[in-house]
């Protein structure tokens, strides 16, 4: 079974959506994205994704102006697969030149001494970076302080953890609400703990310039 959780702060209703399936794809995607226009979510600034096959395509679609950036840190996680183990932390070093540069224009300078530096014994990284840049450039337009909420998942990858902890000691579930009840309850015990992102604040303020016809609607 396949899981998404959506924050639906946004959304007239309040509240939030949990939905689960047997298989992910554009059409499951799709449909979680129409039901969210549905229950009156109106505007998503930016979708942060970290891989999901038809994801992207299926935001888009419902929502036209999301700006789509993908997980980087997925992605490192990604080309280091295709590394040998000693080259590995050189490899996230050079990475790293790419995702830390000033603009796009730096990181693709980045991504081009890369493939320079790497392509020879790894001619796979730098092909899945360019595959994936439209969707790597959108945190470029923020500054660090910004840059570190919005180009990686691994706030819900906390959440993530916590419900593969409680799930997985049971095997199996006998319906689909059973297993639906067990996840809530573990949502419920994370979100109580308070959790928060501290650069919330200084990212409302970029978003308040960058959007200002549809953040304060």
């Amino acid at each position: 079974m396949r899981f998404l959780l959506s924050g639906m702060r946004a959304c007239p209703d309040g509240q939030r959506g949990l939905w689960i399936a047997a298989n992910e794809g554009a059409k499951f995607w799709l449909s979680i994205m129409n039901n969210l226009k549905n229950r009156g979510l109106e505007d998503i600034l930016i979708a942060v994704v970290d891989g999901l096959k038809g994801f992207p395509d299926a935001i888009n679609a419902a929502f036209p102006d999301t700006s789509v950036q993908t997980c980087i840190v997925h992605l490192v996680r990604h080309s280091l697969n295709f590394c040998g183990w000693k080259d590995r932390k050189a490899v996230a070093k050079s990475l790293k030149r790419i995702y830390q540069a000033v603009d796009d224009e730096e990181a693709a300078k980045a991504l081009d001494d890369f493939g320079v530096e790497w392509g020879g014994k790894y001619p796979s990284i730098a092909p899945s970076w360019r595959r994936a840049w439209q969707e790597v450039i959108p945190f470029f337009a923020f500054p660090p302080a910004v840059r570190k909420i919005i180009y990686t998942t691994n706030a819900i990858e906390s959440l993530n953890r916590v419900i593969r902890k409680t799930t997985k000691t049971r095997g199996s579930f006998p319906t689909d609400d059973a297993a639906t009840k067990l996840i809530y309850l573990a949502i419920r015990n994370f979100e109580s703990k308070g959790r928060c992102v501290r650069e919330w604040v200084a990212a409302r303020n970029q978003f308040a310039i960058l959007y200002p016809e549809r953040f304060n609607k």
